[in-house]
């Protein structure tokens, strides 16, 4: 996103959001006037407290807020003294309601904002594939690093799951389609399984001919363990081949993105009522013809009244618009909002 600034010659002397959405890969922060307007952005790394500890985790966001008041040439508040009326942060890892209010509590502590909410980092897609103001109805699915689901009602309501992987019940997204991979590839090299073009595919990414060279350099360290994630495209590239294996597997992450949204909208009474279905995060974003087909033609059996979309606007949006929704802010501050996000 970079850092970005506007005229502010009329601006009130403090912003009225400040808008966190923090992944594992980055974290953006957008300091918005009451009338929708960025006056500032910061980005920063990853938001992982589970590895760094919650202070060393609320460190790396304090950088992104520091970015975002240097480039709304904001002086350095006085103690007491908040950024903003209001902070609303989405963050990957804050996957237990106990978990967004712990945060919630250590953000407040630092002192950038008069009120804090947090939010687990969906409710940001959610809300940002949402137009107008007031509080969000529907159903979104991120399916990226990892995979969640989130669904509201006006009337508050919410369809949540824990998403804390094999222990709660989930598969897929990026890391787990990664590891399904090379687990049938490494089979199918060594007649446990059945074949795949994927025993080539995987190490040919990365300039080896073979699954043992692959697995004894992600073992010994001479790969990292983090570029698997560049597996995901070549995967969905041995499936729109047609190889067997690799079709399957886009297949079962079709039918999880499935489950999870007709699930929500039936914990919501939504499923016969037209709902609008979010899809967002990497995996969803790609355009992938044979996961996106399974997946609409899923929906339609399971729940033919949702309005199934996909939202490509960055996350930090979502999380302005529901610190904006929770200052009452009028509608034409959601619209110059969104118009700066694109």
């Amino acid at each position: 996103m970079g850092v970005t600034s506007a005229a502010r010659s009329d601006r009130p002397s403090r912003p009225a959001v400040l808008a966190i959405d923090a992944g594992n890969s980055k974290t953006d922060a957008a300091l918005i006037a009451a009338d929708g307007t960025v006056l500032g952005t910061g980005r920063a790394g990853g938001f992982q407290p589970q590895r760094t500890g919650t202070g060393a985790a609320l460190d790396v966001l304090g950088k992104a807020v520091a970015e975002a008041a240097e480039a709304a040439s904001l002086p350095l508040p006085a103690p007491g003294a908040p950024y903003a009326d209001q902070v609303s942060a989405c963050l990957a890892n804050a996957d237990l309601p106990v978990e967004e209010r712990q945060l919630a509590e250590a953000i407040g502590a630092r002192g950038w904002g008069a009120a804090t909410e947090v939010f687990n980092d969906t409710f940001a897609i959610l809300r940002a594939g949402l137009t107008g103001a007031g509080p969000p109805c529907g159903v979104a699915v991120v399916c990226g690093a990892g995979i969640n689901c989130v669904g509201m009602r006006p009337d508050g309501r919410t369809a949540r799951f824990p998403a804390l992987g094999q222990l709660s019940g989930d598969w897929g997204g990026g890391g787990g389609l990664a590891a399904e991979a090379l687990w049938w590839a490494a089979r199918a090299e060594d007649g446990r399984g059945g074949t795949t073009e994927l025993a080539a595919a995987l190490p040919g990414h990365f300039g080896l001919d073979s699954m043992a060279e692959l697995i004894e350099a992600l073992h010994l360290g001479a790969l990292a363990q983090r570029r698997t994630h560049e597996l995901v495209p070549v995967l969905f590239s041995v499936a729109a081949a047609g190889d067997r294996v690799a079709s399957a597997l886009v297949e079962r992450q079709a039918d999880e993105v499935v489950a999870l949204a007709s699930v929500a909208l039936a914990r919501l009474d939504l499923l016969d009522e037209e709902a609008p279905v979010l899809l967002g995060g990497g995996v969803l974003t790609a355009g992938h013809e044979q996961l996106d087909g399974r997946i609409a033609a899923g929906l339609a059996r399971r729940a033919p009244h949702a309005r199934v979309s996909v939202v490509a606007a960055p996350p930090v949006l979502g999380a302005g618009l529901l610190g904006l929704d929770a200052l009452g802010a009028l509608p034409g501050a959601q619209g110059k909002l969104r118009a700066h996000f694109g």
